[in-house]
Formats: C-alpha cells, structure tokens, sequence
C-alpha cells in the first residue's frame, strides 16, 4: 500500500500575480517576497518520511522549472478553473489512498496536523481544516473503493465565511472529521496575528 500523499497547492510568487489582497496592504513586492520565504519555509517543514509530498502549481510551464521550492519534490501543474476545479481534479488524478491538499500561505501548520488528517481519513471519507474566516486552510479524502462525491466543490462561494458551508454540502453525506482551525494569509492583520508566536 502505498504512503498517504500531501499536495501543497503554490502560485510562483510574482509580484502582483500572489497575494495580492496582502499586496495592497504591504506593497506587491513585499507580498509576493512573503509568499516565497514563508512557503518555502513551509514545505521544508512538512517533510516527513510517513508521506509523500507533491507540489501542484501554477502558472504552467514556468512554475515547474520555479527555483523557488526544492527540486527533488515532484510538481504537477494545475488545471484551469475555480479552486474546486482545481482540487477537484487533483483529487481524481491521484492514486488510490488518502490525499490530503493544502496552499502554501497557512499559518501554525506542522506535521502533526499532517498526521492528524490522514488519521481521520482512517475512519471517515473527507477531512477538513476550518479557518478562522470561515473557509479551510485543508481538504482531504480517502480515495479509496468509493468515487469521490459527482458534485464535490461545485457551486461553492469561494474566498467568503460561507466556503466551508458550501463544501461540507456537496460531500452528499459521506462521513467527514475535521482537524485544527488555522489561518491563512490574506491581508496585513492575518499577518500581524502571527508575529506575538513566531
């Protein structure tokens, strides 16, 4: 059986390409040069031998040549479309086995809630991470002997308090477990609640 598989979702941070809500608070630049450290960072943080580590981005071809991550790490390029689309697809083209997704701007994340996720797919078909604006900072399934939902990630509002909502109604019912609440960077306050902890 193979290793439960992790996708960081990343965006090849070009300034006013990335974060761009975070960009009119602080600049383009800084934004974007934000978006590389602390990715970066992120990714060097959640290797762990438990799982395997891909990395989904975009835009096609550049973001796969991007010096910006480690190449050792195997990318995929992302689909055109919505987020759900682009989850949607992610989740359809991996082998069978829990796969847990994640972006690349998420505060406070370690590998234990890594670890945790993948516990909660052994008993249940989707896992999320609530963020705080209402939305999640992670999405999982189990990927096994039952299809994914036909409408998982359809008609979801996206980028609002109602994300989480919508998703959890598109599952139609399959058992889902949820992880830590954490928060992602969109604008200077999301950034500067993170300094008092590192």
């Amino acid at each position: 059986m193979r290793r439960p598989r992790l996708v960081i979702m990343l965006k090849e941070p070009r300034a006013g390409q990335v974060k761009t809500r975070l960009g009119r608070d602080i600049g383009m630049t800084a934004a974007a040069n934000w978006f590389r450290r602390h990715s970066a960072r992120l990714i060097r943080s959640l290797q762990d031998p438990r799982w395997e580590m891909r990395l989904s981005v975009t835009p096609a071809p550049a973001a796969l040549n991007s010096r910006v991550w480690p190449a050792r790490i195997p990318r995929d390029a992302q689909i055109r479309g919505d987020l759900g689309a682009r989850m949607r697809h992610i989740l359809h083209t991996t082998p069978a086995g829990p796969v847990v997704l994640m972006g690349g701007d998420i505060l406070g994340v370690g590998r234990r809630d890594i670890a945790q996720a993948f516990a909660v797919l052994g008993h249940n078909d989707y896992v999320f991470g609530p963020a705080e604006d209402g939305g999640f900072w992670l999405a999982g399934a189990r990927r096994g002997a039952r299809p994914l939902a036909p409408k998982l990630f359809e008609n979801v509002r996206w980028s609002c308090e109602h994300s989480l909502a919508d998703t959890l109604a598109t599952l139609d019912g399959a058992p889902c477990g949820f992880v830590a609440h954490r928060r992602d960077v969109d604008t200077l306050a999301d950034l500067a609640s993170a300094r008092p902890n590192g």
